[in-house]
């Protein structure tokens, strides 16, 4: 499956993406350190925070065939909305 394109935050604080990161690794992926990527049942995604210029850039890189990936963007769309409250 093709990568989706890249969803970009800004104004995103280092403690609301400490909260984003724990929300991740309560669903099981892994966000560890600024830059990286990571798998879970065959969703791979990828992100990189910039904590001086307050930015978040998260791809969904591939998903399975029963996985669209808009399904993928409108998860992490929510879990970043949810750790900006």
């Amino acid at each position: 499956m093709e990568q989706s394109p890249p969803l970009v935050f800004s104004g995103i604080t280092a403690e609301q993406f400490s909260r984003l990161s724990a929300k991740a690794r309560a669903a099981g992926i892994a966000l560890k350190g600024n830059i990286g990527s990571a798998s879970k049942f065959g969703v791979e995604v990828s992100w990189d925070y910039s904590p001086a210029a307050q930015q978040l850039t998260l791809q969904c890189l591939s998903t399975p065939f029963f996985v669209k990936p808009a399904e993928v963007n409108a998860k992490i769309q929510k879990l970043v909305k949810e750790s900006m409250d």
